[in-house]
């Protein structure tokens, strides 16, 4: 059964406005700003869709009229910059690292940001009757998106002689707000003024040094926000991945491949003359080993993620061409159900070949084939592009745009493209350089397209709940990401200059470097299958472990238990640092205990509720925002800051900065 729309179809409200324009393509900048930030530095992305409606209703109030509807359209194009940061941060910071790239390019980023983008929201068009209409898949943000707006009211009217003021609209914008300053402030008192440890890490020998630990924690707010809002499953899952990398794999890489590791780490001598720094570097060389698991189970994931995907694709394509058929035939579609119509989303497609063919060919600039090359590569783009936008937009009504493997759907692309083009063109000369280089680009448009897809369909949802216009949404969702596209190359740029992304500043040498794992995988991936050289032992053992995660999560779907395994989010654990997943480990714990709580309160289930979800919003923002001020001034203000060094309590005050947040979001989630 169809839901009930809040504004019914026959009811008109206002939903573009200029006021809603202007917001949703400022909040679009800011908020992927904010994701690029944290995607980089932990490898997952969340949904800015609630933060972006809670901040529209607190601005919208100070006008005098406004109306859910313009709310809705506003956090349609805010979410659109967090999603296509996504799918930007995941693959085109490789060409910087393979050296294909100087820098990041503001011009040729923004284009493939925008085609990949606007690709994505036309891909997804036809599937929206089939997979949000006629299908009960959850849709988990935009079911909670469209809850926080409705706290708003329908319309606001100041000169209306009933008029009260919305005090629910005020009060969560102010509780996003006082989160966001704590992230900020936290962040600025560790990276900008050095009072705060931003981690603190370990290493020890046991056994007469037969036996090698190492292990750390990462104090960020804004992981613990990350951990709150993927859920417990999800941030278990990423804890048992950076167990399986560090705590047993780097002690058990020792005793079975020492002498590699100590040619690998430069140490020489015997064991009682190794110094502590000896021992660091052989946890270094052990764990950066054992991460390959984590690539081996990645590319397991997509694979997977693809083959179970594959039938609930097909019939969603059936269903939306039933849809259109009808609408051929004459039945005039309520206000409710009108999309862009079909013609105009074909021709949108078609005029996106033109560029797409040319920034294939800018990217083959010097190979010999390269026209023909281009076109296959444009081809490509217009398949893949549509099966894993498909396939992202139905991952989203399954489990969210949050816990959404658009890294794996990434990795398939990079293996798949790279596979063809090596066949194409060979890697010998030029060829092996310009192959990973266009492989790249290809993945970067189909990355943006598959998150943008998932993005689209939880906003779309939100507005068939709320009685919105889909043809409208669906414009307001390629402003957000055109907004953004502009917005990403400069601030990737500026946190490369300040931090490093993937590699050591160019210009801030001391500073610690952005990981930027999934940037790093494709990086590896496309120049290895082109000749560069797999190291396959570790990759195996990850093929193994997926194969292994793969049967659990079938044997927990057979059960039909909450609790599942899905490949991606271990991968994902063992790929990055210990440390990372422990706070988003302490997120995730939390959120399930309040749910808990909130459930034997209520009765009604562990449902989501409260001010959590704002407050871990607020707290990731504030940090990831005050992360990319940090790096303005690190790069244009070099020693302006009072900078204080080496602090002895500083890793203390840091563990008391993560309390602090914990605590605050235990009080008032």
């Amino acid at each position: 059964m169809a839901d009930r729309p809040l504004v019914p179809a026959e009811r008109v409200i206002s939903e573009i406005t200029i006021k809603a324009l202007i917001l949703g393509a400022l909040l679009s900048a800011v908020l992927s700003a904010a994701n690029a930030y944290i995607g980089l530095l932990v490898g997952l992305t969340v949904s800015a869709s609630i933060p972006a409606a809670a901040t529209s209703m607190g601005i919208l109030r100070l006008f005098r009229r406004s109306t859910i509807l313009e709310n809705n359209m506003v956090q349609t194009a805010a979410s659109a910059g967090e999603s296509l940061a996504a799918g930007i941060i995941f693959t085109l910071p490789a060409l910087v690292m393979m050296g294909a790239w100087a820098g990041y390019h503001w011009g040729t980023m923004a284009l493939i940001g925008i085609l990949g983008g606007v690709l994505g929201v036309a891909f997804t068009i036809p599937l929206r009757r089939a997979l949000i209409v006629e299908t009960e898949l959850a849709f988990p943000e935009g079911m909670a998106t469209a809850q926080v707006l409705k706290t708003g009211g329908i319309e606001t009217d100041k000169d209306h002689p009933e008029y009260r003021p919305n005090a629910e609209a005020k009060r969560g914008f102010r509780v996003l707000l006082v989160a966001a300053g704590l992230g900020g402030l936290i962040k600025l008192l560790e990276s900008g003024v050095g009072l705060l440890a931003g981690g603190v890490a370990t290493t020890r020998h046991w056994l007469g040094g037969n036996w090698l630990f190492t292990g750390d924690i990462t104090l960020s707010p804004a992981l613990l926000g990350v951990g709150y809002i993927v859920g417990l499953n999800v941030a278990v899952l990423v804890f048992l991945g950076g167990v399986i990398g560090t705590i047993i794999g780097v002690p058990l890489n020792w005793l079975v491949n020492g002498d590699e590791l100590m040619a690998l780490a430069g140490v020489t001598g015997d064991m009682g003359s190794w110094s502590a720094q000896d021992w660091e570097n052989l946890a270094g060389a052990s764990w950066q080993q054992c991460r390959r698991i984590g690539v081996g189970a990645m590319m397991v994931g997509g694979v997977w993620s693809l083959i179970t995907l594959a039938r609930p694709l097909v019939e969603g394509v059936r269903a939306s061409l039933h849809a259109h058929r009808q609408a051929k035939a004459g039945q005039v579609a309520l206000r409710t159900e009108q999309d862009m119509p079909i013609p105009y989303v074909s021709l949108l497609v078609l005029l996106s070949a033109v560029p797409l063919y040319f920034i294939f060919l800018y990217a083959l600039d010097g190979y010999p084939g390269r026209f023909w090359i281009a076109g296959i590569m444009s081809l490509l783009m217009l398949v893949l592009g549509f099966v894993f936008a498909s396939v992202a937009g139905y991952m989203a009504g399954l489990v969210g745009s949050s816990n959404n493997p658009i890294s794996g759907v990434t990795i398939a692309t990079v293996i798949v493209s790279a596979l063809i083009l090596l066949q194409l063109m060979g890697n010998e000369g030029i060829a092996g350089k310009l192959g990973p280089i266009a492989v790249m680009y290809l993945a970067g448009m189909i990355c943006s397209a598959a998150a943008i897809a998932g993005d689209n369909m939880q906003d779309l949802k939100c507005g068939h709940l709320l009685g919105a216009t889909p043809w409208r949404q669906q414009v307001f969702q390629i402003i957000g990401v055109c907004a953004a596209a502009g917005a990403i190359p400069l601030v990737l740029s500026v946190l490369d200059q300040g931090y490093g992304i993937g590699r050591v500043s160019p210009v801030n040498p001391e500073a610690t470097p952005l990981s930027a794992p999934q940037a790093s995988l494709m990086r590896d991936l496309s120049t290895g299958i082109f000749g560069a050289g797999i190291e396959w032992n570790f990759i195996f053992i990850g093929f193994g472990l997926a194969v292994l995660l793969i049967v659990l999560d079938q044997i927990q779907k057979s059960r039909g238990a909450h609790f599942r395994f899905p490949v991606l989010a271990v991968a994902v654990g063992v790929y990055l640092p210990l440390g990372l997943s422990i706070p988003i480990f302490l997120g995730g714990l939390l959120a399930h205990w309040q749910q808990r709580r909130r459930a034997g309160r209520t009765g009604q289930g562990e449902e989501a509720g409260g001010d959590g979800l704002l407050l871990a919003s607020g707290l990731i923002t504030g940090e990831a925002l005050m992360g990319v001020i940090v790096a303005i001034l690190a790069v244009t203000a070099p020693g302006k800051v009072p900078y204080l060094g080496d602090v002895a309590l500083a890793p203390w005050l840091g563990l008391a900065g993560l309390a602090l947040c914990f605590l605050y979001l235990a009080k008032k989630g």
